[in-house]
């Protein structure tokens, strides 16, 4: 062995150069990761390339942002847009968005679907928009995420082509797919001329089921106010039954609804409680009750009744009711004898189609023994009349004929009576 060449390394001693090297390669990656993170701006650009490529749209947030890590995970995005590739119309804007999600959801890569809370302000939901995107996503399994802290929607807006609903605002404590979901939704429903602002308390007995397209029940209670050029109707409501969402329609089959309601208009204050029983669909902006049952109780001034029949609300009022009045209402003129003695109940067929104020010709038969009668007139121009302090005329403005084997007036006996009445201010009716 020669004593002048160099000794061999140990096969050892250079891995603990390499292990540091490596952790330092390590460390310095950690550390850029982390500054990377550090910037919210480009991590958030991150995060809405990720979801984007997911959900197949494109997501931007042209606003600050901000990013925490501490605690639970949480972003803030402002002036967020969400279109589909190549529309124009976005089908989510928002002013802000908060999404805060514990660790163990974004370590799950999206097989869980728990969420600490997200809040919404003054968002734009375009329904067309986001249906033409759903019909191009691939069938997939439906899934409703848990909410721990619930979720805040402020100043929203559901946009449709024929109808919208403006200042929404929804408070939604938790939500876990299978359990009972509480909510309180403000908002008004608008199509011109209809206008109905709602504070309702809602609960839903199985979210998942809702989502998936079975039914589910569903139970309201709150404060709508139907409303119209010169009328309203505030109301308190009550509305159950078992609820199945469609595209752009919804079914609850059976529905119970109850309203205890005051119809106003410049002259008029009309109070009354209402019962509906039967199925209601939602569909082209306009609620259907098809076959109905109806009961009314409208004390002095409105008559006590029971009919079947058929309710469509929406642009136009249409309504189809028979049945019977239980008696005759104190409030409106008195019918002369023998019809004033009678305890008898009244038959009755009404019709009406126009305008949401009752402003338009309804038709009404109506019996009592062996009288009848079959006329037309305005409701508002009937309600004028029975409730002036001093009566312009004793007839009132409508249009029809009555016939009753005997009449009392001013002390005299008709026999065969066979009345009349022309209304110059009602058009002609359609043959």
């Amino acid at each position: 062995m020669n004593a002048d060449a160099p000794a061999r390394p140990h096969p050892r001693s250079g891995r603990p150069l390499r292990l540091v090297a490596i952790l330092a390669a390590l460390a310095l990656a950690l550390v850029l990761a982390v500054g990377w993170l550090l910037q919210p701006q480009r991590a958030v650009g991150f995060l809405l390339a990720r979801v984007s490529s997911a959900l197949g749209l494109e997501i931007t947030a042209s606003g600050a942002v901000e990013y925490r890590l501490r605690g639970t995970p949480q972003v803030v995005v402002r002036d967020l847009v969400a279109r589909e590739p190549g529309a124009t119309a976005p089908i989510l804007r928002a002013q802000r968005v908060l999404l805060a999600l514990p660790w163990s959801t974004i370590r799950a890569r999206g097989n869980d679907l728990t969420v600490t809370r997200i809040e919404l302000d003054a968002p734009v939901f375009d329904l067309p928009a986001f249906q033409h995107w759903q019909a191009t996503r691939p069938p997939s399994e439906t899934r409703v995420p848990t909410l721990t802290n619930g979720l805040r929607i402020r100043d929203g807006m559901v946009a449709n082509d024929d109808w919208r609903i403006q200042g929404l605002a929804v408070d939604i404590a938790e939500l876990h797919p299978e359990r009972m979901l509480r909510m309180r939704v403000r908002g008004r429903y608008l199509d011109p001329p209809l206008s109905i602002p709602a504070d309702l308390a809602i609960a839903v007995a199985n979210p998942l089921r809702l989502a998936k397209g079975s039914a589910s029940g569903v139970a309201g209670v709150g404060a709508l106010d139907f409303a119209g050029d010169g009328w309203r109707v505030p109301s308190k409501v009550t509305l159950s039954g078992p609820l199945r969402l469609g595209k752009d329609s919804a079914l609850v089959k059976p529905m119970a609804f109850g309203m205890a309601a005051r119809y106003e208009s410049a002259s008029t204050k009309l109070p009354f409680v209402l019962g509906l029983h039967g199925p209601m669909s939602f569909n082209n902006a306009t609620w259907r009750v098809v076959p109905m049952q109806a009961v009314l109780r409208g004390g002095d001034t409105m008559p006590d009744l029971r009919g079947r029949g058929s309710l469509s609300l929406g642009r136009q009022l249409r309504l189809h009711l028979g049945g019977e009045i239980a008696a005759w209402p104190a409030g409106w003129p008195a019918l002369p004898p023998p019809l004033a003695q009678s305890n008898s109940p009244l038959p009755f067929a009404l019709d009406y189609t126009g305008r949401m104020d009752l402003a338009d010709v309804a038709s009404l038969e109506l019996q009592r023994d062996d009288t009848r009668f079959e006329g037309r007139f305005r409701t508002t121009d009937i309600t004028a009349w029975a409730n002036a302090e001093t009566q312009g005329s004793p007839l009132p403005p409508l249009s029809g004929r009555l016939g009753t084997p005997r009449l009392d007036i001013a002390g005299a006996t008709l026999e065969g009576v066979e009345v009349e009445l022309d209304d110059p201010d009602l058009p002609p009716a359609k043959k």
